[in-house]
């Protein structure tokens, strides 16, 4: 069958636009049948119902109306009664189209430049839907393009096949570009918006500087060594920590590379921002070390809980652990995740000699006894009165100087304390509306209770409800700082996971869940298990 000039033109059209736009050519089509369709409805009646087809290897445009099949004719263009239906198509039921073929049609103008309108706005869409759905899935990538322009300090950049945007708090400080200069920057986020799909790049963003490092090493980019965390302060100074998961690979050497060749590219891609390069460790303390590089120190004091970690420096070390305006520390607590706070060895002494001072005192003024006796205690490690209650009365009675009829009687005043402590705190509670009830709930104590009444939990069902960070309290991050948010017990308190336990009690005696049931051990089970050992 020969296909005709206009219809060889159609098909050379529909290849030309797919191949610049770089979509596929049906699509093309289909806006093409489209733009036909309304063309043809202006020419028919905006109520009738066109249909047309292109066939995609000849190019013959086919035009069809289609007939809604009913019993009653309301609407002669968009209806047709049953039995006319079947003289067509024997098969026709009620609620069935039926197509009628249409002459074909000559375009006016008017009609050919609302055609052209839908084919553009149709193309246009399928190229914005191809650039997010190729650009979506490099998010993490290193991309290199062209400037296109810069407004207001935002830098435009052609990919190609697309275009991004560097925003000017995404651009390295005191770093100028020019149209038609070339730039690497990362892909960090793309979002389908209505005048086209945007994508955003970053040069500033941690992860630019850790992609850079896997073009550089081999290794990096082979997974033999991994990069575990990255912190910047773009332009100035960055931090990245690496660990090797082959021992026989120095993870610190192989980045820095020959006489410095591999870190240098990076240095000179990120405009001579200073790099240190931290060696990862598993053990948080080893690693908070390392990320503090290169001050010297000389303990460390964790706690897990806060994710806090205390670093004592040797005096003479102070000013290099901090950095210049904290930035040393603020990378090093960046790049470990963890809240340092730095200390010198004489800082440390001072508050371990208030610390002992302060103890002796509460021991002093609770248990009514003299300053030597206050300062025996608190030498021996007890930090509470409590502890002084509840120890084996052996441990205090070992102390030189002590005998067991003083143990007995400190820790009768001990427990003496306590109870009035316990006595006020309870009239407490009540003053502040705590219901009884809440006190049967297991692991709850007094203190609590009050806590619990101050922070607005005061019945079962309040406790019952609760999150676990409405009691132990929550950290985020903001502008790379850490900020605390204190529950109504804290975390010095309670942990996460005893706070969690602490509500499913409270459910439990809610009534809200069923309490597990408890685990019997079968009886005479250990002494087979014993006996097979014994066998074996």
């Amino acid at each position: 069958m020969a296909v005709s000039a206009n219809r060889l033109e159609l098909l050379q059209i529909a290849d030309a636009v797919a191949r610049e736009k770089v979509i596929d050519r049906s699509i093309v089509l289909a806006a093409m049948e489209d733009a036909i369709q309304k063309a043809a409805r202006s020419r028919y009646g905006s109520e009738t119902e066109v249909r047309a087809e292109i066939n995609p290897r000849t190019g013959e445009i086919r035009l069809q109306r289609l007939l809604q099949v009913v019993e009653q004719v309301e609407n002669p263009a968009t209806e047709i009664e049953l039995t006319d239906a079947r003289d067509r198509n024997p098969a026709a039921l009620l609620g069935d189209f039926i197509a009628e073929p249409l002459p074909p049609m000559d375009f006016g103008r008017i009609a050919a430049q609302s055609a052209k309108q839908v084919i553009v706005q149709k193309v246009r869409e399928a190229e914005r839907d191809r650039q997010y759905d190729e650009f979506k899935n490099r998010i993490g990538e290193i991309v290199n393009g062209s400037v296109k322009r810069v407004e207001y300090g935002n830098v435009i950049v052609d990919l190609g096949r697309g275009e991004a945007i560097v925003r000017r708090d995404e651009l390295i400080p005191r770093e100028v570009f020019r149209n038609g200069d070339r730039i690497r920057a990362y892909i960090y986020d793309v979002r389908r918006e209505q005048r086209g799909p945007q994508i955003f790049l970053s040069r500033t963003h941690p992860q630019f500087m850790a992609k850079l490092f896997a073009q550089e090493v081999p290794e990096i980019y082979d997974g033999v060594i991994e990069v575990k965390s990255v912190a910047r302060d773009p332009g100035s100074r960055a931090k990245i920590a690496v660990y090797s998961r082959d021992s026989s690979i120095d993870p610190v050497g192989a980045c820095v590379g020959m006489r410095g060749s591999r870190v240098q590219a990076v240095v000179q891609e990120l405009q001579g921002e200073k790099i240190d390069i931290i060696p990862w460790s598993p053990e948080p303390a080893t690693f908070i070390v390392n990320s503090l590089q290169p001050a010297e120190v000389a303990k460390v004091v964790l706690d897990d809980d806060a994710e806090r970690i205390e670093v004592v420096v040797p005096d003479d070390q102070l000013s290099q652990a901090i950095g210049r305006r904290g930035q040393n520390v603020r990378l090093a607590s960046q790049l470990t995740g963890w809240d340092i706070d730095i200390l010198t060895e004489q800082e440390e002494s001072e508050r371990r000699q208030k610390e002992f001072a302060e103890r002796t005192q509460l021991f002093v003024d609770a248990l009514n006894v003299d300053e030597m006796v206050g300062q025996l205690l608190a030498s021996e490690g007890f930090a509470s009165v409590e502890e002084v209650a509840f120890v084996d009365p052996q441990e205090i009675a070992s102390i030189e100087g002590f005998d067991e009829q003083t143990a007995e009687e400190i820790q009768a005043r001990a427990r003496e304390h306590l109870e009035e402590i316990e006595r006020k705190l309870d009239e407490e509670r009540r003053a502040l509306g705590v219901e009884d009830e809440l006190k049967t709930v297991p692991g709850v104590t007094m203190p609590m209770l009050v806590a619990f009444g101050k922070a607005g939990i005061k019945t079962v069902e309040d406790l019952a409800d609760c999150a676990t960070d409405d009691l132990v309290g929550w950290s985020e991050r903001k502008n790379g700082e850490t900020v605390r948010h204190p529950g109504a017990l804290g975390a010095d308190v309670l942990s996460r996971t005893e706070a969690e336990e602490l509500i499913l009690a409270a459910r439990v005696v809610a009534g809200w869940i069923e309490p597990e049931p408890e685990v019997e051990e079968i009886e005479g089970e250990g002494e087979i298990e014993d006996e097979d050992e014994a066998a074996g």
